[in-house]
């Protein structure tokens, strides 16, 4: 394909694909990191590397601040309400704008002390083809447990201060690719006894900001390095991730209104699997 079509068409084309991936595989319990990089290696592409992976999640940030945009307009007043009078009110938006704090402070703490004291974590054996195989298998059975064993009774008002604590160490497992941010805290809301559409919401909107600012810190890097024209590419994964994401969030919630999650229990174990028979 490469050979077939000019070089500079071939990145923007590249781009726009990759960030499809990134837009249907960020919201789906799937793992986006897993799949920027195995899609890549499988194509005979150059890994598109962390940077790269992490600046088009801007464009799923984005999409689920916009799906939600009437919700988080609420969750802010609510923000700043709590700060302002120094109390926790039994309104709905408050307890959301308190949960989804405590449950970012975790996969933050994390992810900045990897940024700050393992600089070469991007080549580490952690994103790795077989690391990233073993986990996904991993996380399979872990999700199919929590659909086996969780209850599903809680509504978002039965969910506790316990849960999200919960929800937030789980998410900061998500700095290993194959885990899946959204994957995981599904499972542990799951666990939780949490009903999956309330799951799902819950996991969305919690992955805001350690999405947001993931982005934002590896775009600001990302952008220094690049000339105006190798800029491009990357707005264009962002836009395209943007789009695909809006999709991804829609069907997503319709799906798990009326099903469970084991269609993407069986999708991780044969990705899984399909890269160890490769390896």
């Amino acid at each position: 394909m490469s050979e077939e079509i000019p070089p500079y068409l071939f990145i923007y084309l590249k781009s726009f694909f990759l960030g499809i991936i990134q837009g249907f595989t960020e919201f789906l319990p799937i793992s986006s990191t897993a799949h920027l990089k195995v899609v890549p290696y499988f194509l005979g592409w150059s890994d598109p590397g962390v940077s790269f992976s992490a600046s088009i999640q801007l464009g799923s940030a984005v999409a689920i601040i916009y799906y939600f945009r009437n919700q988080i307009s609420s969750i802010i007043e609510a923000y700043f309400s709590f700060f302002n009078h120094r109390k926790v009110s039994k309104d709905a938006n408050t307890r959301l704008a308190i949960y989804i704090f405590v449950a970012s402070i975790p996969i933050c703490f994390f992810g900045f002390i990897i940024k700050i004291y393992w600089p070469n974590y991007s080549d580490s054996n952690f994103r790795g083809l077989f690391s990233i195989s073993i986990i996904s298998i991993l996380m399979a059975l872990l999700l199919a447990l929590g659909e086996i064993y969780g209850k599903r009774k809680k509504l978002f008002n039965d969910i506790n201060l316990k849960d999200i604590i919960l929800l937030g160490l789980a998410q900061s497992l998500a700095i290993f690719p194959g885990v899946s941010r959204s994957g995981i805290t599904l499972t542990s809301a799951l666990f939780s006894g949490i009903d999956r559409k309330t799951a799902a919401r819950l996991s969305f909107l919690v992955g805001i900001p350690a999405i947001s600012i993931s982005g934002l810190v590896e775009s600001f890097t990302l952008f220094r390095t690049l000339s105006p024209i190798d800029i491009l590419p990357t707005i264009i994964g962002i836009l395209s991730s943007f789009f695909s994401s809006l999709i991804a969030i829609e069907l997503f919630l319709k799906y798990l209104a009326k099903n469970n999650s084991f269609v993407f229990v069986y999708y991780r174990l044969a990705f899984g699997l399909f890269i160890l028979s490769a390896l």
